[in-house]
């Protein structure tokens, strides 16, 4: 019988991956979604206050000028007053919204003095991982390759589609960069919780941050699409402590000395 501790751990996992029917965001894991999530309610606040207010003039104008209630056509053709105030009111309403949206999108674009550089690579359909920043004795880094598990070969609890041989290892509270490119056609590196979609194309390089907050396991997927299997290229990001990183890197650099 699943216990109480087990299936409140089972939910605060699943909070960082797609939910059947979920119409909200994922929870966030990076300052930059944070941001994106308030920036969001936000507009949508201005949205419903202007939304409430037109359709109360809208009510008003059609009980107001019914043929019931007036029966002789009014003879106005313009309101000099309401058409300056219409025109200026959105501008500001505007302006508003327009401060906090460039103050997010610097900081979607901003690379803070990087601990840690990954490369990622997308292919026909699977992502390879690069990191650059460590070499083994043979002076190669640390490179792999990332396929979607089948879900035949899926163990219990693991997601569908979502679950992958290997996944990424990053720890928290740690600025990372991530550099983007395809070797074949268009792809698209994209993970809700970290606010991070940056398209992936061949012959060029992309590059974008992040600083995860806080431990877990987040998954995304390819959002461009790229042909058949485009809905097969999951993304894993296992974020661990900065002791269990070390450990982590420190394994795999043995491992490439071994196999040497």
């Amino acid at each position: 019988m699943l216990n109480v501790n087990t299936l409140f751990f089972t939910v605060m996992n699943n909070l960082d991956c797609p939910e059947p029917w979920q119409l909200g965001f994922q929870d966030p894991a990076t300052p930059v979604m944070e941001g994106i999530i308030d920036f969001h309610h936000d507009v949508m606040f201005f949205l419903i206050v202007i939304g409430l207010g037109v359709t109360y003039v809208l009510g008003r104008v059609m009980i107001v000028y019914s043929e019931e209630n007036n029966t002789v056509p009014t003879n106005t053709v313009h309101a000099t007053t309401l058409e300056i105030v219409w025109t200026i009111a959105p501008a500001f309403v505007l302006m508003i919204i327009a401060v906090p949206s460039f103050a997010l999108l610097y900081s979607m674009d901003e690379i803070i003095d990087p601990a840690i550089t990954i490369k990622v690579v997308g292919h026909q359909w699977y992502w390879s991982y690069e990191y650059s920043d460590y070499n083994a004795a043979d002076g190669e880094s640390i490179n792999f390759d990332s396929y979607m598990i089948p879900e035949e070969d899926l163990e219990p609890g693991n997601l569908r589609l979502l679950e992958v041989d290997n996944r990424v290892v990053l720890p928290v509270e740690t600025h990372v960069r991530v550099v983007i490119t395809s070797a074949d056609v268009l792809h698209c590196w994209a993970i809700p919780s970290f606010g991070v979609q940056m398209d992936a194309c061949p012959g060029r390089l992309n590059q974008s941050s992040m600083c995860i907050k806080r431990e877990g396991v987040y998954y995304g997927q390819c959002s461009e699409l790229c042909g058949v299997n485009h809905g097969f290229m999951p993304i894993c990001i296992e974020a661990v402590s900065r002791e269990d990183y070390v450990a982590w890197i420190s394994s795999k650099i043995e491992l490439a000395e071994e196999s040497v």
